[in-house]
């Protein structure tokens, strides 16, 4: 059975307290597994979590700030100990490439695994797959950021009542989806059109158009919301949202559900993060990311 799921690995920004890890997050994808932004500690999270790495298929750095990337050296590191059989691809901010090779071999070890590096440039589609189309944009923070984007390609759903109608079973179901047609029935008659599911990743950033684009119309956006509106200024100051404007962004992208994480450690009580998206007009599906959760992406329209 395939499963859609976001494992969160950690929710701390900048540094770990002891309730949240660094950051740290998973998403499975049917049978791949795209992790985002490891910080420090994140393969033990791993652990904690029942993630393994031979559920890795791609590494995804929005910037080389530490609490996102410093844990990628124990995780490429932890790759090659436990010789997984297949490519893993990592996606990061090409002005970062030195940070990226540093972290890579930061320490002697094994090379067993075929590292793929597929540094960022410019927004755009970044990899291509039979399930998903992995897209990226530039986002508005003191060192170069991207968010990504993974867009499921849309489909058709079948409808049962209508294939009985026409007489339709078994392996010509199949070969009027290839065809389009089959003895004068139509496609459009027996089916409805199925929207791809769409995930969206946003860390680290101001406002900005890249943040907008990210977050139309999907149906998870896990978005930073480091400081609450109060501090608005401070967040604008450095290069973040708060809970208001994460709140603002999925209602005017008609996000379905919204997960907040990347907390300021200044804060004691999540569930203001909450307070604050609701005040913004967001209705939908809300989590407040606590670490080694898992959040189901949502099913289909």
């Amino acid at each position: 059975m395939s499963v859609r799921e976001l494992v969160v690995l950690g929710t701390a920004s900048q540094v770990p307290t002891r309730h949240r890890n660094h950051n740290g997050y998973l998403l499975r994808w049917d049978g791949q597994g795209l992790l985002f932004d490891p910080g420090e500690g994140t393969q033990r999270q791993m652990l904690r979590a029942g993630v393994a790495a031979h559920d890795l298929n791609r590494i995804c750095i929005t910037h080389f700030h530490g609490d996102h990337s410093l844990g990628l050296a124990g995780v490429i590191q932890r790759i090659n100990l436990d010789r997984v059989p297949h490519p893993v691809t990592a996606h990061f901010p090409a002005s970062g490439q030195h940070f990226f090779e540093r972290l890579r071999y930061a320490t002697a070890y094994r090379e067993t695994v075929r590292l793929v590096e597929r540094p960022v440039a410019a927004d755009g589609e970044l990899d291509r797959c039979a399930s998903y189309t992995l897209q990226a944009r530039r986002l508005s923070h003191p060192v170069e950021s991207y968010g990504y984007r993974l867009v499921e390609p849309d489909a058709r759903r079948m409808l049962p009542e209508r294939l009985a109608q026409h007489g339709i079973t078994g392996p010509d179901v199949g070969r009027l989806l290839r065809e389009g047609e089959l003895n004068g029935v139509t496609l459009d008659e027996v089916s409805e059109h199925r929207p791809g599911q769409r995930f969206a990743f946003v860390m680290d950033t101001r406002m900005c158009e890249g943040v907008e684009a990210l977050a139309e119309g999907v149906d998870m956006l896990v978005i930073e919301s480091t400081f609450l509106d109060d501090d608005a200024q401070l967040a604008a100051d450095h290069g973040h949202l708060t809970a208001g404007q994460a709140g603002g962004v999925a209602v005017r992208a008609g996000v379905r559900h919204l997960v907040l994480t990347h907390f300021s450690q200044r804060y004691d009580d999540p569930a203001e993060f909450a307070r604050q998206a609701r005040a913004a007009g967001y209705d939908g599906e809300l989590t407040i990311a606590k670490d080694l959760m898992r959040v189901p992406v949502p099913r289909r329209r």
